[in-house]
């Protein structure tokens, strides 16, 4: 299976991120990507850079003063005097104005941000549009060619929402990537979210469309971030209900309640007759991942693999979550390889 890394993806190098009250080393970091490169040519898989695609790719699906927002929020913000990363500290809460972009940088990053965790820094635009880049590359060559392929994104996308950012994304990868597909004369894809955490941004760009069915596997929003997105009652509106499918899981699912789920969301993929496979693979579903709550062992990555192999479409990896770091390289490429060897069978 190709594989697609821009070096790039290494420009974000934030050092601050508010987790249980602290701000602490980030868990999503560059070293995440050297483990999956490091997994990945131990068992002899090509990677590749890709293409520079610009930006109309990713204004194919985000706000165009959204993007100009990241693009200069960073410049803003040593403008304005901050000594530290650009971290939000003022949201438009519910009992507060949101129809209004504040003119300072301060205002603008409470309006443009889901959460407090991720810090705008020197060289986030810059790693966002190589992540994008990669999606892109990954999405092309299994459109020319039918082949699966992996795109190793970094930062990760699923949590970034047509005009915000959060959960340390910026740009919706996978997102981007089926709009491309869809531009390239598919009539359905099916984006299938298996990181532990709910895909809150890729749902609500495509919640109103039934050209994406979005399916993502999750903990139970109650008592996992996002905690605002991700309940089973969230089906998608006008045109697109009932292309929205979420399985919110409590902590602690074991692996056979979620191969269940998995294979329900599978079906309906099926049943929607959808057309290409966009996997949004956070490996975050691994027990010893420090921010997640499921009970995935290493060879049980090689059975998820096999699993989508069965759903019988073209297929494009995309990088999300996985912060075990001595296990994410491991785990990535077990799926990879599953995938490869039920494709083989």
């Amino acid at each position: 299976m190709l594989t697609f890394f821009s070096e790039g993806s290494r420009l974000r190098q934030a050092r601050s991120e508010l987790h249980d009250g602290a701000l602490v080393t980030p868990f999503e970091c560059p070293e995440r990507m050297d483990l999956v490169l490091a997994a990945l040519s131990k068992a002899a898989f090509e990677v590749r850079s890709p293409s520079d695609y610009g930006l109309a790719p990713v204004l194919a699906v985000h706000d165009a003063d959204y993007v100009a927002f990241l693009e200069n929020c960073w410049q803003a913000w040593q403008a304005a005097g901050h000594a530290g990363e650009a971290i939000p500290n003022i949201w438009p809460a519910r009992t507060m104005r949101g129809d209004r972009i504040p003119q300072s940088v301060s205002g603008q990053l409470g309006y443009y941000a889901l959460a407090a965790e991720s810090s705008i820094t020197e060289g986030t635009f810059a790693a966002a549009l190589a992540s994008k880049d990669t999606a892109l590359a990954a999405i092309d060559h299994t459109l020319a060619t039918g082949e699966p392929t992996f795109g190793l994104c970094r930062p990760p996308g699923h949590h970034a929402a047509v005009d915000q950012f959060g959960g340390y994304c910026f740009f919706n990868n996978a997102a981007i990537a089926a709009q491309r597909a869809l531009d390239a004369g598919k009539r359905r894809v099916a984006i299938l979210d298996v990181d532990f955490h709910h895909g809150n941004g890729t749902q609500q760009i495509f919640y109103r469309r039934d050209d994406v069915l979005f399916a993502s596997l999750h903990g139970d929003p109650d008592v996992t971030f996002p905690y605002f997105s991700g309940y089973a009652d969230e089906t998608g509106e006008g045109a697109g209900e009932g292309f929205t499918i979420n399985y919110p899981l409590p902590p602690g699912t074991s692996v056979a309640t979620w191969m269940v789920a998995l294979d329900d969301a599978l079906a309906r993929i099926h049943q929607a007759e959808c057309e290409l496979l966009v996997v949004s693979l956070g490996v975050d579903i691994f027990e010893g991942d420090p921010i997640s709550a499921f009970t995935f062992q290493h060879a049980d990555f090689i059975a998820l693999g096999k699993r989508l192999a069965t759903a019988g479409l073209p297929c494009v990896f995309l990088m999300e979550g996985g912060y075990a770091v001595e296990d994410i390289g491991v785990n990535v490429v077990n799926v990879l390889q599953g995938f490869n060897e039920a494709k083989r069978a």
